[in-house]
């Protein structure tokens, strides 16, 4: 049950006010400066990604490394927990839950439409829309939603959970992964530096998914409803994703968002096995087998590739993009995820995270963009017409998508509902994390005040909503994720010194007693 002891939960208010006024202070600006706020962020986006590029790529491929050893060495076995502990969840509802909060709205946007832009720009300098950046397009977005992507979430989850649940440290927070490198304790001033880091990473990186799920789901009701897609329907769709992500929160985890998962999940599952059957399944199943193919023979080559001769900017705008993604998120997912994965070992949850998270988004790119891709191919949509028009217009190539289906209408309300609850699920458990942060200690099974988490439910709209109004499109989207999660590169190899230093510390002093 969801403890009612709200009121013996105290707030570090420091951490609160400061976080909340930093929002204030970076939207201020933004709004009334759009045109030149745009020039600056994009900008400084193309700078970061030409000078710490290579580190992005190094960085997630060596959590993957990294992963695999930890998972197939001693300390695999390592219960998060007292000995006796079971989880708290069930594996299914366990798996959806970190796969909501992991995967959010924007799954459904690249799922859709991703191989788009790499049939029109492909990798490899091959040529526009030819077989080879045809089957390239279908591929490379399991790549930047598989392992490597997982990889990236996994590192702070069990860099959080093995000193929050094994050393009893009573603090869900970035820092706790940090202790060897805090002489002083999480509440140091060196450790709330850390943890605001992380409320701001995660405050400006909610911006990408906020911003390109908003357009799509308005795309969806303005093509259902019959009315025009405008700033007022997406700032409307804001406010309703709010809406149910704050009553999630406010019911907590067991009553919200395990409930809610696990219908989504349910709901989702549902509508990728329509489309299966329905559309062009022999054609769905053969692309997808052999992008997996692609993506497992040239998987190191991809994790590592620099285009440094071509310089296309293929691996910048695409690859480095997603791995700051997932860096800017993935504080925020390890602390969720360390809360829903007490009883488990640290093996379980690194192989839940890397398989079950993969194969889940996998399962969207290969049903619904090979379904898009089988329309543009046979032309019976100019889908890639349409995304070259613009980002609504690329979310509105999505309704469109749906709506060629068998009971279009009822297809595509069906999307725009999990989209949604994706959306909701994926601020749900960022609010959770903002509102354990702010909180001065939460024990093991404890829950963040219910007002607390409200709060930063509301709060983390007022980003996205600053950037719809800013000129410049999807790029300014992506550039505000990529600027947001530089300095948490630093922090990431850290915190893998840190549990490492941890773990041989704890391994000794258990040999000795």
């Amino acid at each position: 049950m969801e403890p009612k002891r709200d009121k013996q939960i105290k707030i570090d208010w420091l951490m609160f006010i400061t976080t909340f006024g930093t929002i204030l202070l970076l939207c201020i600006p933004i709004l009334s400066f759009k045109d030149y706020s745009a020039h600056y962020i994009t900008s400084l986006y193309d700078k970061i990604t030409q000078t710490f590029g290579v580190v992005y790529l190094w960085y997630g491929f060596g959590a993957l490394l990294f992963l695999i050893w930890l998972a197939t060495s001693k300390f695999g076995k390592i219960r998060l927990g007292d000995t006796f502990d079971k989880p708290e969840f069930n594996t299914r509802s366990w798996v959806g839950m970190l796969f909501c909060a992991g995967v959010g709205a924007g799954l459904l946007y690249w799922a859709v439409l991703e191989w788009g832009y790499y049939l029109n720009s492909p990798p490899y300098g091959l040529e526009s829309k030819g077989v080879e950046a045809t089957e390239w397009a279908s591929s490379y977005g399991l790549f930047h939603w598989g392992p490597s992507a997982w990889a990236i979430y996994c590192l702070p989850t069990i860099a959080i959970a093995y000193p929050y649940y094994v050393r009893k440290i009573p603090y869900l927070r970035l820092s706790t992964s940090l202790l060897p490198f805090l002489p002083k304790g999480v509440n140091s001033s060196r450790g709330r530096f850390i943890d605001f880091l992380f409320m701001i990473n995660l405050i400006g990186g909610t911006g990408t998914s906020l911003g390109l799920s908003s357009p799509m789901i308005a795309g969806g009701i303005a093509k259902l409803l019959n009315i025009s897609h405008n700033y007022t329907l997406e700032v409307s769709v804001v406010l309703i994703s709010i809406a149910i992500f704050g009553t999630s929160s406010f019911l907590g985890l067991k009553k919200g968002f395990k409930k809610l998962s696990d219908f989504n999940v349910f709901l989702a599952f549902v509508l990728l096995f329509f489309v299966l059957a329905v559309g062009p399944t022999i054609f769905i199943l053969k692309v997808g087998t052999n992008s997996i193919g692609l993506v497992l023979q040239n998987f190191i080559r991809m994790n590592l590739w620099t285009d440094p001769i071509r310089n296309s900017g293929f691996v910048e705008n695409w690859t480095i993009f997603y791995w700051a993604w997932w860096v800017a998120y993935a504080p925020f997912v390890g602390i969720f995820v360390t809360r829903i994965s007490r009883g488990r070992s640290i093996k379980q949850i690194i192989m839940g995270m890397l398989i079950f998270g993969s194969l889940g988004a996998w399962g969207f790119f290969i049903v619904f963009g090979n379904y898009g891709l089988y329309l543009e191919l046979n032309e019976i949509l100019n889908i890639t017409g349409l995304m070259e028009q613009g980002s609504r217009e690329a979310a509105d190539a999505i309704s469109v998508i749906m709506t060629s289906l068998p009971f279009g209408k009822l297809t595509l309300t069906i999307f725009v509902l999990i989209a949604l609850i994706f959306l909701a699920t994926t601020y749900d458990s960022a609010s959770y994390s903002l509102a354990s942060v702010s909180t001065k200690k939460l024990k093991a099974g404890q829950n963040p005040a219910r007002w607390n988490r409200l709060f930063w439910a509301l709060s983390l709209g007022v980003l996205p909503i600053t950037l719809l109004f800013v000129d410049g499109g999807l790029k300014v989207i992506l550039s505000t994720t990529i600027i947001v999660s530089l300095p948490l590169l630093f922090v990431g190899v850290m915190m893998g010194v840190s549990l490492v230093k941890m773990l041989k510390e704890d391994h000794k002093s258990n040999n000795k007693t």
